[in-house]
C-alpha cells in the first residue's frame, strides 16, 4: 500500500504520532515547562539577581496567559503530539553542546550560563507547543529546540538585567519560523533559520540603538578562541552533520573564500585583515554550525557552493564596514545569514544556469548521495589539514604576536599603526606599562588618533612602573617621546594571543616565549640567563646564539655582548674580528658603552657581570 502524503513527507527520524488528546490534558505538558521555568526563578544563581529572577518569572507568566486564552478557545478540539526525533536535530545540538562544553571548561561564564540555558529550553518547549497548537491540531516534538537554543547562545546573550530580551529573541525565532514561510519543492517550509533569524534582527536593533554593551557578544567572540585546538574541535563535530546532510560544499566554499581573500589582501598589504588570523574562530564557527542548515539552503550542489561563497564575502564586507563605522565587528556573521536564506530559491534557480561548466554534482553523478557526501567530505578534509599546516587555521598565526605589528607599522603598511594602536590600548587596560607608553607614543607621532590622549597614556604607563613613560610624561614641548620595551611585569599580558593566562611563570619561560614571539629583549634575556647559569645550566654557546638573534634583529646591546663574548673567548672561540665587528655594530646603532670600550678599553678587560643590556 502507498505511504499517504504526511508520511512521504516526513524527515528521517524516529517518529510516532500519539492519539488526539483533550485539551486539559495536551495542554498539561506545556503546563509543566511553565512551571518549571518559574521554579528556576528561585535558583541561587538567578534569585540573587533581582532583574533576571524577573525575567523568568515575567516569560512564565505570559506562557500562563497564552495558555489560559488558548484552553478557553480549545472547546470542542483535539490536540496531537507527533513525536519525531529527527538526525538534523539531535547531530546539531550534539555538535553545538559538544562545543558549549568544550569552551566552557577555558571560559567559565558558560558553565554558570548553563541554568539560563536550560530556563530558555523550556521557554522554547512550551512556548513552540502553544503556537503550533494554536494554528493547528498537531505539534511536532522532538529535539527541534535544542539546536535553535544552543545556537542562539554560542553567538549572543543579553547580560542579566536585560535578560527578557533573550526570551523575546527566542520567541521571535520560533514564531518566525512556524508564521513566515513559502513554497518550496512542493512543499510549504520556512524560509527562515529560527537560530539565525532572530541573531539577525536583534544585532539590527542593537547596531542602530547602540546598545551592545546589553550583551555579552564581544566577549562571546574573543573567547572562543581561548580552548587549544578550537579549530579542528570545530571541524571534527561538523563532519557527522556533512556526511548526513551533504552541507560540506557550503562549508567549504565559506572557509576556503575566506581564506583565500586573507590571503591576497596579505600579499596585497602585507597585513592581516582580521588581524590575529585569516578566519576568526567566531566567524569558522558560524561556517560550520550557523548558515548550514539544509531546510534553508540550496538544493543544488552548485547553489550550496554560492551560498558558502556569498557568507564568507559577506563576512568580510561586514568585517570592513562595521570597523570603518566603530561597530562591534562581531556582528559580522550574524547579519547576512537572513537575506541569505530568502535568496536560496533564486540562487537554485540560477546558479546551475550560469555556472553549469562548474557544477561538481556533474563529477559525482554516478555516485550515490552518501557517496557524493563522502566524496565532497574527503576534500574538505584534504583542504583543512593544508590550512592547518600553512597556519591558515589554527592556534597560532603571526599576526598574534605584537613585534609583528612593531614592524609593520614602523614599514607604514596599510592600517598597521591603526591595528597595533589598538592592541596596544587593550594591553595597556590589562595593566602593561609598555603598552601604555607604546600608546601614547603612536597617539604624539600621529599614527593614532587622537593625538591629545598621549598625555594620558604617559601618565598611566608612569602609574604602571614604566620609567620611560614618565619621562614621556613631563618631556619639553618639541622633544619626541621614547619608546620602551616590555619588562618581566609586561611580558604576562603582551605576550598572550588569546588563550587565557600564561603557563609560564620563571622569568627563564617569559624571556623564551617572548623569544619565540619576536621580541628582541626576549632573545637577550635567554642569552643573560644561559651566560650567567640564572635559571638554567650555564652555557655560553647558547647564550652566544641568542646575543646573535638579538643582534641581527636590531638591537644593540644584543651586538655588543656576543661580540665581547668572540673578542675574549667568553665560551665561543676566540675571533678577534668578529668580535671588533659586532661591537662596531652596536656602535654604529648608537650604544655609547660599546662606543667608549671600542675606543678606550680592552673589551677583554670588562667583566661579564658589566655585560647588560643598555636599557
Amino acid at each position: 500500500m502507498a505511504r499517504s502524503r504526511a508520511a512521504r513527507q516526513r524527515p528521517h527520524g524516529i517518529g510516532r504520532t500519539r492519539p488526539p488528546l483533550h485539551p486539559t490534558r495536551a495542554l498539561a505538558l506545556p503546563l509543566a515547562f511553565t512551571t518549571a521555568l518559574a521554579a528556576m526563578s528561585r535558583l541561587p544563581a538567578v534569585h540573587g539577581q533581582r532583574m533576571l529572577a524577573w525575567s523568568i518569572l515575567g516569560a512564565a507568566g505570559i506562557l500562563l496567559m497564552a495558555l489560559a486564552v488558548l484552553r478557553l478557545r480549545a472547546n470542542g478540539r483535539t490536540f496531537a503530539i507527533d513525536v519525531q526525533l529527527r538526525p538534523q536535530h539531535y547531530l546539531q545540538a550534539c555538535a553545538q553542546g559538544t562545543v558549549l562544553l568544550y569552551w566552557g571548561y577555558y571560559w567559565p561564564p558558560v558553565y554558570a550560563a548553563i541554568p539560563l540555558i536550560v530556563a530558555q529550553l523550556l521557554f522554547a518547549y512550551a512556548f513552540d507547543m502553544l503556537l503550533a497548537w494554536s494554528r493547528r491540531d498537531t505539534y511536532t516534538l522532538g529535539f527541534a529546540p535544542f539546536p535553535v537554543i544552543f545556537s542562539i547562545n554560542l553567538f549572543l546573550w543579553f547580560r542579566a538585567d536585560w535578560f527578557y530580551l533573550q526570551f523575546l529573541m527566542i520567541a521571535v525565532g520560533f514564531a518566525a519560523k512556524d508564521l513566515i514561510r513559502w513554497e518550496r519543492d512542493g512543499r510549504r517550509t520556512h524560509i527562515f533559520n529560527p537560530s539565525s533569524f532572530p541573531l539577525g534582527v536583534f544585532s539590527i536593533g542593537l547596531l542602530l540603538t547602540g546598545t551592545t554593551s546589553m550583551t555579552w557578544g564581544v566577549e562571546i567572540a574573543r573567547t572562543q578562541f581561548n580552548p587549544p585546538h578550537i579549530y579542528v574541535l570545530l571541524f571534527l563535530i561538523g563532519l557527522p552533520g556533512q556526511l548526513l546532510f551533504g552541507v560540506t560544499t557550503m562549508t567549504m566554499s565559506a572557509v576556503l573564500t575566506t581564506y583565500g581573500f586573507g590571503l591576497a589582501y596579505f600579499a596585497l598589504t602585507g597585513t592581516y585583515f582580521f588581524i590575529d588570523s585569516y578566519i576568526p574562530v567566531a566567524v569558522f564557527l558560524g561556517m560550520h554550525l550557523l548558515f548550514t542548515d539544509p531546510s534553508t539552503s540550496p538544493r543544488t550542489e552548485i547553489g550550496r557552493i554560492v551560498f558558502g561563497v556569498i557568507y564568507g564575502l559577506s563576512n568580510v564586507v561586514l568585517y570592513a564596514v562595521l570597523g570603518r563605522l566603530g561597530l562591534p565587528t562581531f556582528y559580522d556573521k550574524l547579519l547576512p545569514v537572513p537575506l541569505m536564506n530568502l535568496s536560496v530559491r533564486f540562487i537554485d534557480r540560477m546558479a546551475p544556469r550560469m555556472l553549469h561548466a562548474l557544477n561538481p554534482a556533474r563529477l559525482g553523478a554516478a555516485l550515490a548521495p552518501r557517496r557524493r557526501n563522502l566524496m565532497y567530505v574527503t576534500v574538505w578534509t584534504a583542504a583543512f589539514v593544508s590550512m592547518s599546516a600553512a597556519e591558515g587555521v589554527g592556534d597560532h598565526h603571526p599576526g598574534h604576536a605584537v613585534p609583528f605589528w612593531q614592524r609593520a607599522c614602523a614599514e607604514n603598511r596599510h592600517d598597521a599603526c591603526a591595528t597595533l594602536g589598538q592592541i596596544a590600548d587593550i594591553y595597556c587596560q590589562d595593566g602593561s606599562g609598555w603598552a601604555c607608553n607604546e600608546a601614547g607614543v603612536l597617539r604624539a607621532e600621529g599614527r593614532v588618533d587622537p593625538a591629545e590622549t598621549a598625555a594620558a597614556r604617559f601618565a598611566h604607563a608612569c602609574s604602571l612602573g614604566n620609567a620611560i613613560g614618565c619621562q614621556n610624561s613631563v618631556r619639553p614641548a618639541g622633544v619626541a617621546p621614547r619608546r620602551s620595551s616590555p619588562r618581566l611585569a609586561d611580558y604576562p599580558v603582551v605576550l598572550r594571543y588569546g588563550k587565557g593566562p600564561l603557563p609560564d611563570r620563571t622569568p627563564f619561560e617569559l624571556h623564551t616565549r617572548a623569544c619565540g614571539q619576536g621580541w628582541l629583549d626576549g632573545c637577550e634575556g635567554v642569552a643573560i640567563a644561559h651566560l650567567r647559569g640564572d635559571g638554567v645550566p650555564r652555557d655560553p654557546g647558547k647564550a652566544a646564539e641568542f646575543f646573535e638573534t638579538a643582534c641581527r634583529g636590531g638591537l644593540p646591546t644584543g651586538c655588543a655582548n656576543v661580540g665581547f663574548m668572540y673578542y675574549s673567548a667568553d665560551g665561543v672561540p676566540k675571533d678577534e674580528a668578529r668580535g671588533v665587528a659586532h661591537l662596531r655594530q652596536a656602535c654604529d646603532m648608537g650604544h655609547p658603552d660599546a662606543c667608549r670600550w671600542l675606543a678606550d678599553v680592552r673589551p677583554a678587560a670588562v667583566p661579564a657581570a658589566e655585560r647588560v643590556p643598555l636599557q
